[in-house]
């Protein structure tokens, strides 16, 4: 069987780890014009992998399967980088931080976490590159990019500005930043779409690491919701110790995120806090409206930049003139200092700072004055495709709309590679 594969992230890795053992022809198809450019942002920045049944996606990934896919990354470390991978366990039911949450109204998330970090990325996308490359039955295609897909019969074709090929079987693993694409294939066939409602906006927080020193030094990655009064719940999201505030780039604005490598990289701690915020009829494009506030950001800013406030400013709808004690790890070329209530949703920036207040009251100093807040942050929920459709087209990872986590995206792609053996 001839196989197409749309983009190379965690999702593509998963699916094509499994199929090392079949004799089918595997092509990748990769808009990027090398290995390190290719759609790995979770893996490519900051490698996060957890093992956890209440977080990741709305999918059932089996904890077996999710110990599977971080041993399979733990594997491609150097012996020497495998021992400064940090872990810890968010919210053990024996840690005091749990009651501490949970008599406030949060719902604290348990999940066992592995941080390899972005310095030691660059050799663990090496090393599965060559496993993959140095097979004969699988070809990789960089500076590929698809934009069209068709149906024909028992075939599926793939266009794009230079080619147009033929398969038997394709799977679309694009992540996040092929929502371009994703757009294209669910206008064109709208049967595919199992629902669209959902989408997370926020900002990166950041703040110094003394303030939650005792939180991280017991358990890394605290990851916390908490439905507020307006009916929304807030979460946290992807917390770096030591870590710096960076941009995520898509082709037509950009947003930003954080990172950290595997010892720090700053005296800053950032995490996200993004609201997640569910639709009813006739809305059926998450995507288009978290871009739409991602480009409403960049014009405010002046470009591809993002915007930063301090807190004080931020809850007095204030714009921001000067900082305070807490100085940016985001260069400064990379953002202006502005007023972040002119992008977010009223309901949303309400939300907001009820979570930041609320989390304030478990960690004293969250609501310190010249805290910083960048924005936007926007996780892309796709629509959620119904991989029933057609059974020679599947969509995994984040572009399917059903995982959010190199976990759960690579897990998807070994499931699917399962059912084909």
């Amino acid at each position: 069987m001839k196989i197409g594969v749309v983009g190379f992230g965690a999702a593509s890795i998963g699916f094509i780890s499994e199929m090392l053992g079949e004799n089918h022809e595997i092509h990748i198809l990769e808009r990027s014009k090398d290995i390190f450019g290719s759609s790995i942002s979770g893996i490519r920045s900051d490698g996060k992998i957890f093992v956890s049944d209440t977080m990741g996606g709305d999918m059932e990934i089996p904890v077996s399967v999710q110990k599977e896919v971080v041993d399979y990354y733990l594997g491609k470390l150097d012996s020497d980088d495998s021992l400064q991978v940090k872990t810890g366990i968010s919210f053990d039911r024996k840690s005091r931080f749990f009651n501490l949450f949970y008599e406030k109204g949060f719902e604290p998330v348990n999940s066992k976490f592995w941080h390899i970090g972005t310095d030691k990325l660059g050799s663990v996308l090496t090393r599965i590159f060559d496993e993959f490359s140095n097979r004969k039955n699988i070809h990789f295609h960089f500076d590929s990019r698809v934009d069209g897909i068709n149906i024909e019969d028992s075939k599926i074709v793939l266009q794009g500005e230079r080619f147009e090929a033929e398969f038997d079987y394709v799977v679309i693993a694009v992540g996040r930043s092929g929502h371009a694409l994703i757009k294209k294939v669910t206008a064109r066939y709208p049967e595919i779409v199992a629902s669209s409602n959902t989408v997370d906006i926020g900002v990166r927080f950041e703040l110094p690491d003394h303030v939650v020193e005792e939180i991280n030094n017991e358990m890394y990655e605290f990851k916390v919701r908490l439905k507020t009064k307006t009916g929304y719940t807030v979460r946290t999201f992807c917390n770096n110790p030591s870590g710096k505030v960076v941009l995520e780039n898509y082709e037509d604005f950009v947003t930003v995120n954080g990172h950290s490598n595997s010892d720090g990289s700053s005296e800053n701690t950032n995490f996200a806090i993004l609201c997640t915020t569910r639709f009813t009829e006739p809305f059926h494009d998450p995507i288009g409206y978290g871009s739409y506030i991602s480009r409403l950001s960049n014009i405010l800013a002046g470009g591809r930049k993002v915007i930063s406030q301090t807190y004080e400013d931020f809850i007095q709808s204030k714009r921001t003139k000067r900082l305070g004690r807490v100085k940016p790890t985001l260069p400064e070329r990379d953002f202006i200092l502005g007023d972040i209530n002119l992008v977010l949703p009223r309901r949303i920036s309400v939300s907001i700072t009820e979570f930041i207040e609320k989390l304030s009251e478990v960690i004293p100093g969250i609501s310190y004055p010249d805290n910083l807040m960048y924005a936007v942050e926007v996780k892309f929920y796709s629509n959620k495709i119904d991989n029933g459709r057609y059974s020679n087209l599947k969509f995994i990872g984040d572009c399917s709309g059903h995982t959010r986590s190199i976990t759960y995206a690579t897990g998807h792609g070994r499931l699917l590679g399962s059912s084909l053996k």
